[in-house]
């Protein structure tokens, strides 16, 4: 069963210096400091109404960058709501070049459990066009620390950043499968307000992706994940009003993420058919999964009919069964 984030912005705080997408109060609707205060106030609310498991998730920032008294100050804080129980443990997120043992070990202290990397990719000049300021050495000894610490490690990977391309980002996702994530996180490039790479939109020196184009990527990097026993915990980012209003072009769409999982199943039953090349097809599908399957307008089944050129033919199963044909499961 996944847990729930009982999120804490730290927005900006720790990053060295600006990327070119970046904006990070137009990511996460916040600006301004957090305080130990705030840490207490934001999960007793969170506490209120949430049911089953939850993490303290510090987002928004590189955490480990921003001074160590207030780092300090609001792992304190979470700590203390740290029963095993409901609150199971403490997420952040960081730069990968800003882990070595000595953070490490503070983290544990405090009972971090998994620290997620903006890696974005693992292609140099990628990395060097982005102003990243790390490398790919760098995602991958810290990745290795991680790890070695008993954390969870998570990755967060960009596509359609200026100079990548498919084979760029395919190459990436492999190299994260390499490292053995827990799970990792697939955002699309956007362009949005006040970043260099608005500049660079508005002077025609950058052109993102469609959401097609983006959706079909992304659906390709989640099957090679998700083969390989990593979770894709979000791909796109999540609406919010001051996202929509600082954005300017690339592949936003609400419903992003479902329909990159719709896509996955549709491409999975295209492969079987493939392989197995039946006349007609039985999809025994778990309800909650029906609607991407079906896909938008039942758009998934019409082209799959068309392409099997046979009868497809539907059955609901109970909740924990995912998704089979005939014998075969390809969803879960």
């Amino acid at each position: 069963m996944s847990k729930a984030n009982i999120p804490v912005f730290v927005s900006h705080k720790g990053c060295p210096n600006d990327c070119i997408f970046c904006n990070q109060k137009r990511i996460t609707g916040k600006s301004g400091d957090v305080s130990e205060k705030d840490v207490e106030s934001t999960v007793k609310e969170w506490l209120s109404y949430i049911k089953g498991e939850a993490e303290i998730a510090f987002f928004g920032g590189s955490f480990t960058g921003i001074d160590m008294s207030l780092q300090n100050e609001l792992l304190g804080a979470a700590k203390k709501f740290v029963d095993g129980e409901k609150i199971t443990g403490i997420r952040l997120s960081t730069r990968p070049d800003y882990i070595n043992e000595e953070i490490i070990e503070n983290l544990l202290s405090y009972g971090v459990t998994t620290v997620e990397l903006g890696a974005q990719s693992t292609d140099e000049s990628v990395l060097k066009a982005a102003r990243r300021g790390h490398t790919a050495e760098d995602i991958k000894n810290a990745s290795r620390l991680i790890k070695e610490s008993g954390m969870n490690l998570g990755l967060q990977m960009m596509t359609h950043l200026p100079l990548s391309d498919e084979e760029k980002d395919i190459k990436t996702c492999g190299d994260f499968i390499a490292l053995k994530p827990s799970e990792v996180r697939i955002y699309p490039t956007l362009v949005l307000k006040d970043t260099y790479l608005c500049d660079m939109y508005e002077r025609g020196e950058y052109t993102p992706a469609s959401v097609e184009e983006a959706v079909c990527l992304a659906s390709k990097l989640t099957d090679r994940f998700e083969k390989a026993g990593i979770r894709v915990i979000r791909t796109g980012l999540q609406p919010s009003d001051s996202l929509t209003e600082g954005f300017v072009a690339g592949p936003f769409h609400p419903a992003f993420g479902e329909m990159v999982q719709s896509r996955v199943i549709f491409d999975r039953v295209i492969k079987y058919i493939d392989d197995e090349k039946p006349d007609q097809l039985s999809i025994k599908c778990e309800e909650k999964y029906i609607s991407r399957l079906y896909g938008n307008r039942r758009s998934n089944i019409r082209k799959i009919e068309k392409y099997l050129n046979g009868l497809v033919t539907v059955f609901t199963l109970p909740e924990g069964q995912g998704i089979w044909l005939w014998d075969t499961k390809i969803y879960d």
